[in-house]
């Protein structure tokens, strides 16, 4: 809140002051001024209207739910479900699922059943208790009175509701129960428990806090906690009440945020709530030089909470500290925020850069707090700093102390870590899903950096799946945003290729397996299906509903018919895979019209025609359409899995001459000089485009072909346009401890130990934190080096130089010297090559090699060479450290 208050607002209520400022962040949420004055007591008629009341002002977390609270969904994660190929009939009634994934599932967990045959019983049956027995298999008790098992069936884990029981304070503070931040400091809580209390009565008998750096204040609070607690830790409790008057905005940002998510845990029930007592402290944040009591004093500036915990000689280090910001998205925003709150670049020498190509969109104004309506459209950078910077070069990174990711994708993540270690500059890293939040702190020569360690890619679905063997919404929703571009996007894009690119058959078609389908698609679009009227689009969007949803399922049932069996004998059309019906279309189904109109309008978009949505002349036009005769045809393949070739023609076969014959159908560019179409750029948060609008329908369409539950248009729309959960609250925690960070870089630290990489779910909740893995150790001959070394040449030595010193120093003999993707130089070129390039200076011989002229703001130069030892035998490429030579 203090973030909203200005010079101006001295002297008046909090309240009144940053009320209009925070109306102003969201319309929705109405705030009201209670009235009243500091000091004034709280009445239960004050708070009797209300569900929930936060009482703040302290560095510590009490929850009280009341006795018996129910908590509907305590984890907040997806319900696990999966598919099932046998039940047991007996007691045990074990369950066996198919062995393409494991369950998931934990004893105690509940699930019930669809879609399961024979066993009819099971199927939407009261949630049964589960105990795992395998990764493959568990058990829902008895069974023995049910129909056999026969085929099918699909399991959905139930979450059950929770009962949590709550202490009143009074109890608490006698019999307290600690939520663990910290597992390093297993201790800890109990200290702080007495810690808090004594500060409590200290102030009550001295109507003030402890002084900061105060030794006589902190004695008497030491006394009054050891009364409490005999065994508290002393060294902490001091620190306790040096610290009492200061105010620092990491650690609100963390409290903050985590307390702004009980309150929606409280009013809502979804998440587990704290039981019951936080305290989070981060003394390792302080300088190693701990600040006097004199440099402690209030100056009368806004930094005055932040002086009175680390001495003004390291506010002013926090003042001249030159930062980095690598996106001004939610974490950079409220990044910026807390870098505001403590003075970061606001002395003489600082400075921060910010960058962000991004624009802002409509759905980044629920949780990036710097941005406006007015600023729609806009980039964010131009938005948070008013400039966007251009080329970081070697200069630029001389001119900087550290870098702060503020990054939503691996490989701009992956980029920067990169650039950081060439530069040798810290890296403080972070990333938010929904609840769940992680920090990671890359100093160089003594922690792995970002790239050293990844989780593994995501898990692809089978093309074959989402083609033709669909069996969850997810397959469908990847297949109607594959149809999204395959007819919205991708033609007319080729349409615009062949019009404008000279020779774009020959050179672009005449290598391609699908020559025929791309020159088909062209006249289609610019030709035969070329539609000069919105009527014309609607029928064009009748006919496509046929082909994908009717003629398509019936194509490929008579490829493969319902009681088709595979080699072995079994039915094909069983466990995973789901046998479809084609479907007839009823303009008075809301699903089939939705498609028409959304496709007909997104068809007029390409060709600039009027759109429409009047529902009663899509069903007229619709309705009237004579649809051609379908029958299916023979020999057409059909991929069954991933290891089977792709079929290349509609028949699975390639017809190159029928091409030559289809081109003449073409009209010349030259014929249709200045004429293009306009391909549509998907955009999610645009809820009058019609591009949700198709996805959802088409999905759903297809899912009613294969009996899979539909989805909502907010569910496909999550999917579809790979919305990553993103949540003020956990936003707000991760940016403070990246910014407890932050003090360590400032400060120079230069013991592992006393940074630390987090982890974080406020859904359950859980903190976990630990030491930054040690940047691991390499080795050539008896040298030990690690991602941060490299060899370093200065102005711009010969190639001959170069090896002749990895001889001399190394008793390594350079066989191959790279730049880029240029081979410079190897033992193997012949001798001419090599009396030429030796003697060359280095940037010459790139200039040479590459044909390329070095630009000019270019100053250094990495270089990979191979090398062998003194036995003639290979170095692992790996085994020896990168070349940097200094032009």
């Amino acid at each position: 809140m203090r973030f909203f208050l200005r010079e101006a607002d001295i002297g008046r209520s909090r309240a009144e002051a940053t009320l209009p400022r925070l109306a102003e962040l969201n319309a929705y949420v109405p705030i009201r001024n209670l009235g009243g004055v500091a000091g004034q007591q709280i009445t239960v008629d004050l708070v009797r209207g209300f569900q929930v009341v936060v009482l703040s002002g302290s560095s510590s977390v009490f929850n009280d739910f009341g006795s018996k609270f129910t908590c509907v969904d305590p984890t907040g994660e997806q319900p696990l479900t999966g598919m099932i190929v046998s039940v047991g009939q007996d007691s045990e009634g074990l369950v066996t699922c198919l062995d393409e994934t494991r369950h998931g599932l934990e004893d105690g967990d509940f699930v019930t059943f669809t879609e399961v045959q024979g066993m009819t019983e099971l199927n939407g049956c009261e949630p049964r208790k589960i105990t795992v027995k395998g990764p493959y298999t568990f058990t829902i008790g008895d069974t023995s009175n049910f129909g056999a098992y026969k085929a099918g069936g699909i399991f959905t884990q139930v979450k059950m509701p929770k009962i949590i029981e709550f202490k009143s304070l009074r109890e608490s503070l006698k019999s307290p129960e600690y939520f663990m931040t910290d597992f390093g400091k297993f201790d800890r809580p109990a200290t702080l428990h007495a810690g808090f209390q004594a500060l409590n009565q200290f102030t009550s008998e001295h109507r003030r806090l402890p002084r900061p750096r105060n030794e006589e204040d902190a004695v008497a609070v030491v006394s009054l906690a050891k009364a409490i607690d005999a065994e508290i830790d002393e060294k902490v409790v001091t620190e306790l009440a040096y610290q009492a008057t200061g105010d620092l905005a990491p650690i609100i940002a963390v409290i903050g945020g985590f307390v702004a998510q009980e309150v929606l845990k409280a009013c809502s029930a979804k998440f587990h709530p704290m039981v019951q007592h936080l305290y989070f402290d981060s003394l390792e944040s302080l300088p190693a030089t701990l600040p006097t009591e004199n440099d402690c004093q209030p100056i009368g500036s806004r930094y005055d909470g932040q002086i009175a915990v680390f001495g003004k000689a390291f506010q002013d280090k926090i003042a001249n500290h030159r930062q980095f910001l690598v996106g001004s998205g939610a974490i950079g925003c409220e990044m910026l925020k807390n870098w505001s709150m403590i003075g970061v670049a606001s002395g003489p020498r600082g400075v921060i850069h910010i960058t962000d190509l991004d624009t802002i969109e409509k759905s980044n104004l629920n949780r990036q707090f710097l941005f406006r309506a007015k600023d729609l459209g806009k980039f964010k950078a131009e938005v948070a700093a008013a400039a966007v910077l251009g080329v970081y070069t070697a200069d630029f990174f001389a001119g900087i102390d550290g870098v702060t990711n503020a990054l939503d994708n691996v490989k701009a993540r992956l980029y920067m870590d990169q650039r950081c270690v060439f530069y040798k500059k810290p890296l403080l890293e972070s990333g938010t899903l929904g609840t769940k939040g992680n920090t990671q702190v890359v100093i160089p020569d003594m922690t792995e950096s970002y790239a050293s360690s990844q989780d593994p890619p995501e898990k692809e679905t089978p093309s074959c799946t989402v083609k033709s063997f669909p069996n969850a919404i997810s397959h469908t929703i990847e297949w109607s945003r594959k149809q999204f571009e395959n007819l919205f996007i991708k033609p007319a894009q080729a349409v615009n290729a062949y019009l404008s690119e000279p020779n774009y058959l020959e050179n672009s078609l005449k290598y391609s397996g699908s020559s025929k389908e791309q020159i088909e698609q062209i006249i289609s679009y610019l030709v035969t299906d070329k539609p000069l009227t919105f009527e014309e689009c609607i029928v064009w969007a009748r006919l496509q509903f046929e082909r994908d949803y009717n003629n398509e399922i019936r194509q490929l049932l008579f490829s493969l018919p319902k009681d088709a069996v595979t080699s072995s004998g079994q039915p094909f059309w069983s466990g995973p895979k789901r046998a479809p019906d084609p479907l007839t279309f009823n303009s008075n189904d809301p699903t089939h019209l939705e498609y028409i109109i959304s496709a007909a309008n997104l068809h007029a978009f390409n060709y600039g025609l009027r759109g429409e949505t009047d529902q009663a002349i899509f069903r007229k036009v619709a309705d009237a359409v004579i649809v051609p005769e379908f029958t299916p045809r023979s020999g057409v393949k059909i991929q069954i899995n991933d290891n089977e070739p792709v079929p290349q023609g509609e028949d699975g076969t390639t017809e190159a001459s029928e091409g030559d014959d289809f081109t003449a159908k073409l009209p010349s560019p030259s014929s249709l000089a200045g004429y293009r179409l306009t391909p549509v750029e998907f955009e999610k948060d645009d809820d009058t485009n019609h591009h949700i609008d198709f996805i959802t329908a088409a999905s759903n369409l297809r899912a009613i072909n294969y009996k899979i539950e539909p989805a909502s248009r907010h569910v496909t729309k999550q999917i579809a346009g790979k919305i990553i959960p993103a949540i003020a609250t956990t936003t707000s925690l991760v940016t403070g401890l990246v910014c407890l960070e932050l003090y360590k870089v400032i400060d120079g630290k230069t013991n592992i130990e006393d940074y630390k990489n987090g982890f974080v779910n406020l859904a359950l909740p859980f903190f976990g934190f630990s030491e930054p893995i040690a940047a691991p150790k390499k080795k050539y001959g008896t040298t030990d080096w690690t991602l941060w070394d490299r060899f370093q040449f200065t102005n711009d030595p010969t190639l001959k130089d170069i090896v002749a010193w990895f001889k001399d120093n190394h008793n390594l003999e350079i066989t191959m010297v790279s730049q880029g993707v240029s081979m410079l130089w190897s033992s193997f070129v012949g001798k001419k090559k090599s009396e030429e390039r030796l003697p060359m200076k280095f940037s010459k011989l790139v200039e040479h090699v590459s044909r390329k002229p070095i630009p000019p703001h270019v100053k250094q130069l990495v270089v990979e060479i191979m090398v062998s030892d003194e036995e003639g035998e290979d170095v692992e490429a790996s085994s020896v450290p990168f070349l940097v030579v200094n032009i």
